[in-house]
């Protein structure tokens, strides 16, 4: 187990992380009162799966439909230059 002050561990801390992702153990410290512990991120390789929301969400009948007036705003509305808005 490593521990190391704070002022010490901001000019190592690459060489902290290479010893935490190796397997050890390290910790940061305030006047040798150990405050923090680097551990790796184990990343989750299962692959992902879906439906969580299945039957959880519901959609209004007219969801597809168009809005005519956002139609003729989004079609036929003024084209503003960039920034002028």
């Amino acid at each position: 187990m490593q521990i190391t002050n704070i002022h010490e561990a901001k000019a190592t801390l690459s060489d902290l992380i290479r010893k935490a992702i190796a397997g050890e153990e390290v910790i940061i410290a305030r006047a040798n009162e150990p405050l923090v512990r680097l551990e790796p991120v184990i990343r989750d390789t299962r692959p992902r799966t879906g439906g969580q929301w299945a039957g959880k969400v519901k959609y209004s009948d007219d969801f597809e439909d168009n809005d005519p007036e956002f139609e003729r705003e989004f079609y036929e509305g003024p084209v503003l230059p960039p920034g002028s808005v």
